[in-house]
């Protein structure tokens, strides 16, 4: 009996703790509205997961895929070029909405080891406002054009790049668990 056990606990496998949140920031960048480009991020404070947020347009404004924001449509039309405008941009950043969210249900996020989890590095002006609340921490997918790394090194944020491919196998393994219940 000991045996077996020992073969079942050896073959079982998980996500890390860095993989699993991804894996929520992920999901949450499946709510995002905007047409150029979706983003989700997801504050954590000791394993415990405190915010979320996805890119998109404020509540109450029409969706950024319904026409609601005008520097995306011109940027889609090829009007304007990636980081161009940007303070025309209708849509709230990710990782500024799961800010916004902390401030909104009143959770302080910052101090205590909170780790941002986002699917692009963040910009110039989400970073800035990680900063200022404490934030020492992004575990990122990819880089984002407008990131100040100079700034972000100076702040003393570790910025952690993860391997795209153990997101990819994890995502692969829940469809499949799902394809096979069919």
């Amino acid at each position: 009996m000991e045996h077996s056990n020992r073969k079942v606990m050896s073959t079982f496998e998980r996500p890390n703790w860095d993989e699993y949140f991804m894996l929520q920031a992920e999901l949450a960048k499946m709510r995002s509205n905007c047409v150029t480009r979706q983003v989700g991020a997801v504050i954590v404070r000791n394993h415990r997961q405190l915010a979320t947020g996805y890119n998109g347009t404020p509540p109450g404004i029409k969706n950024c895929f319904d026409g609601g924001c005008k520097r995306c449509q011109d940027r889609m039309e090829g009007k304007i070029k990636s980081g161009a405008s940007l303070d025309r941009c209708l849509c709230n950043h990710a990782e500024a909405n799961a800010i916004m969210h902390c401030a909104i249900l009143g959770i302080e996020a910052g101090t205590e080891g909170a780790i941002l989890y986002t699917t692009f590095v963040p910009c110039l002006e989400c970073t800035k406002m990680a900063i200022t609340i404490g934030i020492r921490k992004f575990v990122c997918l990819d880089s984002y054009p407008e990131t100040d790394f100079d700034l972000l090194a100076e702040a003393g944020v570790e910025v952690i790049h993860l391997d795209k491919s153990k997101i990819t196998k994890w995502a692969k393994e829940l469809v499949s668990k799902y394809e096979k219940s069919e």
